[in-house]
């Protein structure tokens, strides 16, 4: 007995002392949510292991795609549902919140982001007063660790004017686009801000084709100063400016400056400054980006959200390298400010740097609600992260970088001088300068103003040159310049249509639809464009008018900033509208897009096949559907015979869209190649050559043969080139 109790007794005791001994619940994470898993990894290293980091996706609920989604008769009311595909998500982000200590809600700092948010916290049963949601700038590890000590509750102003410009933008979108179907052709769309771009690229087309060239003429005559040529231009007779509207005319001034000597009637000196560009908005980077470095706005928007969101360095540590990307300001933060005025009084000397820090003023109407775009540290400069990045990163970085640093910089100093030149009675006047101090020409863009070449000489008052050359020409007025991606962005910003974040979908969408197409980097309209754009402007005036439109953003904004009520912006605005689509509906009749007919004969019935265009682009078709189903893709075929057969090469589309080349007799041929074969033979082993291309865009030329030594020099070299 005295055993059993014994023996119970220390088993009580090892019980004991395996409690004591049990290790303690492991405390609650924090749980923050981002939007996408590139931000989340970069993040959750910031701040450490009492944080689990999500991203969300995006949206994880929307209007659904199947129907309107809004109740117009209960008041514009929204029906959001789940996205589909989302449903593992979501129950992953209930699961992880269920075991945290506290939720903070991080995505975008815009309107998109705090309706994500929003919705977010719906999801999440989360309450709605709670301070639950930051904001950050940039993605550095100050920033985020900032933020986290400063939540605040969810903006509901900002969520509503992204409901109101979502609501819209879909009542506008699924009225008009079912018209269209039924009226001219399935599958095309009609928005709000699209309509008004292509309509823009549609009228100044007409311009272009009603456009009546003027004849004018110019004069330059290349005078000479002790063995230093310059050009003076013709200005007029006795001072006067006057303007040589045929040959008769100048052919009078050359009569009369005949054997004239060439007097410097007035000499003109002084000095000139050039200020410093502000650093990018978003616009202003998708114009740069166009004009210097060739790329499309979506191009520019994708780079700069991989630039925004992280980069791992050397250090092993991911930070952002910009701030966010998607801004409307050119102000810029004191201490941003601070950092680089010191780095340029390092590098560049004290001279550079301004007595006064230099300020922007921002575009009218802009919401100034984040800083311009600007490097998040001035010392990760371009060249101590480039092997970080790809090429594309790299030159994007780099123009955003110098933009910003030469912003904080000393305007570039010039001296100038003009001379007033008299011959005969006629006048012929000459500029130049010459740089006096770089200032910001120093870091961004300096070769265009560096030109020593375009100082004149000196000369005094009275002196003579000496005629060398007279150079009469003929020229025509041109017609306005067909919009760009750059100017067609600056335009719409100018005239207050879109918003930072939209710039590059509209012209994404306008050419996906088929609306325009591109000729040597400018917009074409297509004949649909026209089609619609005249549609759209005999009955839906306001849709695609620039005024209505601006007056329509700026009505969007007041909800965000003065808390209007959107869903009255939104009464008014259908109201006028849905009479507009009534009488559409009667007064329309069924527009009957004209065929391109092709040289292509339809081997079933014998007939010239048309162009036609479907979900997946453009194709031929027998115009005798449907008693004849014929179709055929577009082939592109190349001048080049095919290296195996001797067929034809034709360019064909992987089920990526991808292009390869291929034989024009597969499968009797297997030729098939990712590179452009060319006509040219291979100096060392005689095999065919091919067109590769660098990531970065730049082609080369290589041997089609793998094992071949000419390969790797010849790429070596062009890479050098390039």
């Amino acid at each position: 007995m005295a055993t059993e109790k014994a023996a119970k007794k220390a088993t009580e005791k090892k019980a004991a002392a395996k409690k004591t001994t049990k290790k303690k619940a492991a405390p609650k994470k924090n749980l923050v949510i981002v939007e996408s898993p590139a931000k989340a990894k970069t993040i959750e290293k910031f701040l450490g292991r009492n944080y689990a980091v999500r991203a969300s996706n995006g949206h994880l609920c929307d209007l659904p795609k199947s129907k309107i989604g809004i109740d117009i008769e209960h008041n514009f009311e929204p029906q959001y549902t789940t996205i589909r595909g989302k449903a593992p998500l979501i129950k992953e982000l209930k699961d992880q919140a269920k075991k945290s200590n506290k939720i903070f809600l991080a995505t975008d700092p815009d309107r998109e982001g705090e309706a994500i948010s929003w919705h977010i916290a719906n999801i999440l049963n989360m309450d709605g007063d709670k301070e639950c949601r930051i904001e950050f700038n940039e993605i550095t590890k100050d920033a985020v660790t900032t933020a986290i000590k400063q939540p605040r509750k969810i903006d509901m102003q900002r969520v509503d004017a992204q409901q109101a410009r979502r609501v819209l933008d879909r009542l506008v979108g699924y009225k008009l686009s079912p018209l269209l179907w039924r009226k001219v052709r399935k599958g095309l769309s009609a928005g709000r801000v699209q309509s008004v771009a292509v309509k823009v690229i549609v009228d100044r087309e007409k311009e272009i084709e009603a456009f009546d060239p003027v004849e004018f003429w110019t004069i330059s005559a290349n005078l000479d100063k002790n063995g230093k040529e310059f050009e003076a231009k013709y200005y007029g007779p006795g001072g006067k400016k006057a303007q040589l509207d045929k040959e008769e005319d100048a052919k009078k001034v050359l009569s009369d400056v005949a054997g004239a000597k060439f007097i410097i009637e007035n000499v003109k000196s002084g000095t000139r400054k050039k200020n410093a560009l502000p650093p990018f908005t978003t616009s202003f980077l998708q114009q740069a980006a166009s004009g210097k470095l060739g790329y499309t706005a979506k191009k520019t928007m994708m780079l700069a959200q991989r630039l925004y969101e992280g980069v791992p360095l050397a250090d092993g540590t991911t930070v952002g390298l910009i701030t966010y990307m998607r801004t409307d300001s050119t102000r810029v933060s004191a201490e941003a400010q601070q950092s680089a005025l010191e780095y340029v009084k390092e590098k560049y000397g004290a001279e550079y740097v301004p007595a006064k820090p230099n300020t922007y003023k921002g575009r009218k109407g802009a919401q100034d609600a984040h800083e311009a775009i600007r490097p998040t540290y001035i010392t990760n400069t371009p060249e101590s992260v480039k092997q970080y990045l790809t090429n594309d990163m790299f030159k994007l970085y780099k123009l955003i970088y110098t933009r910003f640093l030469a912003s904080q910089m000393n305007p570039a100093q010039f001296e100038t001088l003009a001379y007033d030149i008299d011959a005969n009675g006629q006048t012929f006047k000459a500029s130049g300068s010459r740089i006096l101090f770089k200032g910001h020409l120093a870091v961004y863009d300096s070769k265009t103003e560096d030109d020593e070449a375009s100082m004149l000489p000196k000369i005094e008052k009275g002196e003579e040159c000496k005629l060398v050359k007279i150079d009469p020409k003929q020229n025509f007025t041109q017609p306005p310049p067909r919009y760009t991606e750059a100017s067609l962005i600056k335009f719409l910003e100018e005239r207050g249509i879109g918003r930072p974040s939209t710039y590059a979908p509209i012209i994404s969408t306008i050419q996906d639809r088929g609306y325009v197409t591109k000729e040597a980097k400018s917009f074409v309209p297509t004949e649909l464009g026209g089609i619609v754009t005249e549609l759209m402007a005999d009955n839906f005036a306001d849709i695609v008018d620039i005024a209505f439109t601006a007056d329509m953003e700026e009505k969007l904004d007041d909800v965000e900033q003065d808390g209007a009520d959107w869903k009255s912006v939104i009464k008014d605005f259908y109201g006028p509208f849905e009479e507009d689509l009534e009488k559409a509906e009667k007064n329309i009749e069924h527009v009957k897009l004209p065929e391109k007919v092709s040289d292509i004969i339809c081997e079933k019935c014998g007939a010239n096949m048309v162009h036609k265009m479907g979900r997946f682009g453009e194709f031929l078709a027998c115009p005798n559907y449907p008693e004849c189903k014929n179709t055929k893709p577009i082939v592109e075929e190349l001048d080049v015979p095919c290296p195996k057969c001797g067929g034809k090469v034709v360019v064909k589309r992987s089920r990526k869209g991808h292009s390869f080349y291929g034989c024009e007799k597969y499968p009797e041929c297997d030729f098939v190649s990712w590179d452009k074969p060319l006509t040219e033979k291979c100096e060392t082993c005689g095999a065919y050559m091919v067109e590769s291309k660098f990531k970065w865009g730049k082609t080369f030329k290589k041997c089609s043969n793998a094992d071949c030594v000419t390969n790797q020099k010849k790429k070596t070299d062009a890479a050098k080139k390039s």
